[in-house]
């Protein structure tokens, strides 16, 4: 089954077609090093829990909104040698993130259920 890293991030209000552009940008890459497809999608039903939630796991404030993405690969073995890649490939380095990357919320996980 396919392999999936998640995202969530809090992203300034403001800056939501410069976050479009940049994840776009980001896309392309993402692709050419073997992900099937992204996903990126900016909040619009996102409650604050009481214990927890997406706006107080990314510290979300007033003038930002959370943003939830995911980058669908066919397994891990081509995640790992993508990001590999990624991460020597000097475009990478000239991405400008639109948002505080240090409240970035991301992990890799196993797909179990594709209905």
């Amino acid at each position: 089954m396919n392999f999936i890293d998640g995202f969530v991030a809090a992203v300034p209000t403001e800056n939501k077609e410069k976050y479009i552009e940049h994840a776009k940008d980001a896309a392309l890459l993402f692709k050419e090093y073997g992900a099937l497809g992204i996903v990126e999608c900016w909040g619009e039903d996102v409650p604050e829990g009481e214990k927890t939630s997406f706006p107080m796991a990314v510290k979300c404030e007033d003038n930002e909104t959370v943003v939830f993405s995911w980058v669908n690969w066919p397994s891990k073995a081509v995640r790992d040698k993508g990001w590999e890649g990624m991460m020597q490939d000097e475009r990478m380095k000239e991405f400008m993130m639109p948002f505080d990357g240090s409240r970035l919320i991301y992990g890799g996980f196993q797909t179990i259920v594709d209905e």
